[in-house]
């Protein structure tokens, strides 16, 4: 008889354990349905940040903006679709009064001499290097801007003229000799560094060399400086 008892207690107690969790099922479902309780949220995804700029992107979007502040402050002001090379050659001479390498003239008993022994007056001026380097990295600039290569004005034959005019005459004025720099064939091993480093994504531009790629014989750096004058950068 006791055992009967149990056994009925027990299936009591089952039954009503059941019909209590059926109802908590039944008013989960309801609450969710209301928008009472909310389903557990997703983990958040990584946020891939993007790569720094190199030091040549970086140097190379600053040359940008300075040229665009320097057309927008032009007299009238100046649209870069209506840009020429002589617009580019006008760009280089104003550098000019922010340049940092003398320059001897023709009458300066320093003429041709690499190392003066004392001050002069002649002007200072950009160097050669720097303009060509800064002509090659606004050449870059301009068609990744969506212009096209062929009104590239940075790549027009009176600029090109215009840097071997001042190089020569630097070279003559200053005592420095330029040499054409001569390219190395690159190794086996060097060719399979530079295929895995373009697989990945990843490059390296060389700095101070624009299109002419000629470099001081005597010269330890000739990178381009960046000095503020005004709201508009200038280099040397």
């Amino acid at each position: 008889m006791s055992a009967a008892v149990a056994a009925a207690a027990a299936a009591a107690t089952m039954s009503c354990n059941s019909a209590r969790s059926g109802s908590s099922g039944a008013s989960r479902s309801h609450q969710l349905q209301e928008g009472l309780l909310l389903p557990s949220p997703s983990p958040p995804s990584p946020i891939s940040l993007p790569l720094p700029l190199s030091r040549y992107e970086s140097q190379k979007r600053r040359d940008w903006n300075t040229f665009g502040q320097y057309l927008r402050n032009h007299r009238p002001p100046l649209a870069l679709a209506r840009c020429s090379g002589a617009h580019v050659l006008e760009f280089l001479r104003y550098l000019d009064q922010f340049g940092k390498t003398k320059v001897h003239s023709e009458n300066c008993p320093f003429f041709g001499h690499p190392n003066p022994p004392c001050p002069c007056p002649c002007p200072l001026k950009q160097a050669w290097g720097s303009l060509d380097a800064l002509i090659g990295r606004l050449r870059a600039a301009f068609e990744e801007n969506g212009g096209l290569p062929e009104t590239n004005p940075f790549g027009a034959r009176a600029v090109r003229l215009y840097l071997r005019e001042v190089r020569d005459a630097q070279s003559k004025a200053r005592g420095i000799a330029y040499e054409k720099k001569k390219r190395k064939n690159p190794t086996p091993q060097q060719q399979q560094q530079k295929l895995q480093t373009a697989g990945n994504g990843t490059y390296h531009v060389q700095q101070g060399i624009g299109n002419g790629g000629y470099v001081p014989r005597n010269v330890l750096s000739n990178e381009a400086a960046v000095l503020s004058v005004g709201d508009v950068p200038v280099f040397n």
